[in-house]
C-alpha cells in the first residue's frame, strides 16, 4: 500500500476532532494501568468531557467529549488534568507507545496447555524504557504496533509490526511485519525490538508518503526466518468472568463512569485493560 499522507492516530496532544468535542487517546503499555491513575482519568473525564472512559481493542483508553480551542487544540486546564494523572510519561512519545502484551502474562503462568510460558511484563517495562529513552523512536507512527505473546496465543492473531511469542521462560522468537525473525534470549528481546524499529525509521523515509507500517516496505526489514515449532496455534479470546490470575469485567460501549471505575478498582492497586473492550481484574499485583 502506497500512503499519501502521514497517520492521524490520536493522541492526547493530538486529539481528534469528532462531532461531540475532541476525542484523546491514552497508551498504556500492555494495559496495565494503576487504580489511582484510573480514578484520576475518570475525575478529568467528569470534569471536561462526557463523564465516561473508553476502552479500545488495543488495550488503550479514550476520553471525549473535550473542549476544542481554535485548531483543534485541547483546553489547557484539560491536558493539565490529565497530565496529573501520570499517563502520559513523555509527551515527545505520546503516539508511540502501541504495546500490546499478553494481559494474564506474570499471573497466570501454567508452563502447560495454553497457559504463558514467560512473564513478559519486565520484557514490556523495559521495552517502554528503550522507547521513552530514545528522541528517534518518537517518530514512529502512532499506528505502529508491538505484540508480545507469552505463549499462549491469545494475542497471536493480531497483525503488528513488531513483537515476540514466548517459546519457552527464557527464549522468544521475533515477529517482523507479516514473517517471522530470529530466536533470541528472553533478556535481549526489548533492545532487539527497539533496535528494529530504528531500521523501520531508517528504511521508511520521510514524507507524507511514508510507510506506516513494516509490512509496508518495499524491501524486506530482514530476511524472513521460519516459525519455530513451538510456536503454539493461536488461542481464543479471554472470556469474561472468573479466569486464571483474576476477574474478566466487559465494558459497554458507552464506556465507564466515575462510580463503575471506582468499583473496578476498589480494593487493588492496578488493573489491566484487554484487547477485548475488558478490564482484567487481577488477584494481585506486581510492577513487573
Amino acid at each position: 500500500m502506497k500512503r499519501t499522507r502521514r497517520d492521524r492516530c490520536p493522541g492526547v496532544l493530538r486529539p481528534w476532532p469528532a462531532d461531540d468535542g475532541l476525542l484523546v487517546r491514552l497508551r498504556l503499555i500492555g494495559g496495565r494501568v494503576p487504580s489511582s491513575a484510573l480514578r484520576s482519568l475518570a475525575d478529568v473525564a467528569r470534569a471536561h468531557g462526557d463523564g465516561r472512559v473508553y476502552v479500545t481493542v488495543r488495550a488503550n483508553l479514550q476520553v471525549r467529549g473535550l473542549r476544542a480551542l481554535p485548531g483543534s487544540q485541547l483546553d489547557p486546564a484539560a491536558m493539565a488534568a490529565i497530565e496529573k494523572t501520570g499517563l502520559v510519561p513523555s509527551p515527545r512519545h505520546d503516539l508511540v507507545r502501541n504495546v500490546l502484551v499478553s494481559p494474564q502474562t506474570g499471573l497466570a503462568d501454567t508452563g502447560t496447555g495454553r497457559g504463558g510460558r514467560a512473564d513478559l511484563r519486565p520484557v514490556a517495562a523495559e521495552l517502554d524504557r528503550l522507547l521513552l529513552a530514545s528522541e528517534r523512536l518518537s517518530g514512529l507512527p502512532g499506528r505502529f504496533l508491538f505484540v508480545l505473546d507469552d505463549g499462549r496465543g491469545d494475542i497471536l492473531d493480531r497483525d503488528c509490526d513488531l513483537g515476540l511469542v514466548a517459546l519457552g521462560p527464557d527464549t522468544v522468537q521475533l515477529r517482523v511485519g507479516r514473517g517471522w525473525g530470529p530466536v533470541v534470549p528472553v533478556r535481549e528481546a526489548a533492545g532487539r525490538l527497539t533496535g528494529l524499529a530504528r531500521e523501520f525509521l531508517t528504511a521508511r523515509g520521510s514524507g507524507p508518503g511514508a510507510p506506516w507500517h513494516v509490512a509496508e516496505l518495499p524491501e524486506p526489514l530482514r530476511p524472513p526466518a521460519e516459525p519455530d515449532p513451538r510456536i503454539p496455534e493461536p488461542g481464543e479470546p479471554l472470556p469474561y468472568g472468573d479466569v486464571p490470575g483474576g476477574r474478566h469485567i466487559p465494558v459497554p460501549d458507552e464506556g465507564l463512569t466515575p462510580a463503575s471505575v471506582a468499583e473496578l478498582t476498589a480494593g487493588v492497586p492496578g488493573v489491566i485493560v484487554t484487547p477485548w473492550k475488558g478490564v482484567l481484574v487481577p488477584d494481585g499485583w506486581e510492577n513487573g
